[in-house]
């Protein structure tokens, strides 16, 4: 099968950085799917990767977490899906990535494709979605509503980084299920116009004091935060505006963070990792198979679109490391996607 791999961990500027290369198709067994990939997305974690950990001597790495395709194979003990299904889903970081023809994954990670999706549509979803999913309403724990029959609440989100990949869908989830009154930071105007789209109540710039241009809003008192970047760069402007009781949930890996000022306000510090529940097998590990039926469900509903911010072509070495590079300069919207081998 074809597959784009690495050797040693370099910058994305070198060719060999990301390269096409053939391997052996694998065989599904267990609660394993063998999946055909029709299309990926990139995201900041395949970066991650790809800059920190290098495979083992003369072995290719394969990377990718976020893929929709059809499933050509099932292990014995598969009872959620059956052969020609469309599937979509992240993977677990422990394995295989989804940057290749076809790709082993557990039947517990994964979602029915949305059906009124592309595949390259509903290629961008799976990883931000179930990790804005955990954040908001099991991090957060902010209370889940009915997108038809909500209640407005006293809660008041506060998203930094809300034009990103999951901040993309988490201002989507927040405005469809939640009561809450959400106000999202982007710092250029077509990132705030993007996260006014998805449902943003307000828009504050994350490159100037987020203080000040909070408490102008007047919407009373942060009642969680969700810290998709820089945490570290903006915890003093948590604890500052939280409310006492106030939630903080992050995604990023600052290099440091004085939690004895969330003390005297009783706030509390939660970190969300998707990954998880696959790593560690956990026992609840198929609530995110629920979870992604969920937000295929409520994408076909209307409630939720995708998140798709550009389409770089079909899936090899030369469109991947475009997608990287694009990524690792901080500027992209939305997400990148890349379809067919």
């Amino acid at each position: 099968m074809k597959a784009i791999g690495y050797e040693k961990s370099l910058p994305i500027s070198e060719l060999a950085s990301l390269v096409d290369i053939e391997m052996q198709q694998p065989t599904a067994s267990g609660h394993d799917l063998l999946v055909r990939v029709k299309s990926i997305a990139v995201n900041p974690v395949d970066c991650k990767i790809r800059q920190n950990a290098a495979p083992e001597a003369n072995e290719y790495k394969i990377i990718g977490w976020d893929a929709v395709g059809e499933v050509v194979g099932v292990g014995e003990l598969v009872t959620h899906f059956k052969l020609g299904d469309s599937v979509f889903y992240a993977g677990d970081l422990n394995r295989q990535g989804c940057n290749a023809e076809y790709q082993l994954v557990d039947e517990r990670i994964v979602g029915n494709k949305p059906k009124s999706l592309s595949d390259s549509e509903a290629a961008a979803l799976p990883l931000t979605s179930i990790t804005a999913w955990e954040l908001l309403f099991e991090r957060l724990a902010i209370k889940q509503q009915q997108p038809d029959n909500k209640e407005k609440s006293k809660d008041v989100l506060l998203i930094v980084g809300a034009a990103g990949g999951v901040g993309s869908i988490l201002v989507q989830l927040a405005s469809a299920l939640t009561g809450a009154t959400v106000i999202a930071t982007a710092s250029r105007d077509s990132s705030a116009e993007w996260v006014k789209k998805l449902g943003a109540d307000h828009v504050v710039d994350h490159s100037k004091p987020l203080v000040a241009q909070i408490e102008q809003l007047n919407v009373g008192q942060v009642t969680h935060v969700a810290s998709l970047t820089h945490t570290d760069s903006y915890m003093d402007s948590y604890v500052e505006l939280l409310a006492p009781m106030g939630r903080i949930a992050l995604i990023d890996d600052p290099q440091s963070v004085d939690i004895k000022k969330l003390k005297p306000k009783s706030l509390s510090l939660h970190w969300e990792f998707m990954f998880t529940r696959s790593m560690f097998q956990t026992e609840d590990i198929n609530e995110q198979h629920n979870l992604l039926n969920s937000i295929a469900e409520l994408i076909d509903q209307g409630y939720l679109q995708t998140t798709v911010g550009k389409h770089l072509g079909g899936i090899n070495a030369t469109n991947l490391r475009a997608a990287h590079a694009e990524i690792e300069s901080g500027k992209s919207i939305g997400k990148i996607v890349l379809e067919g081998f």
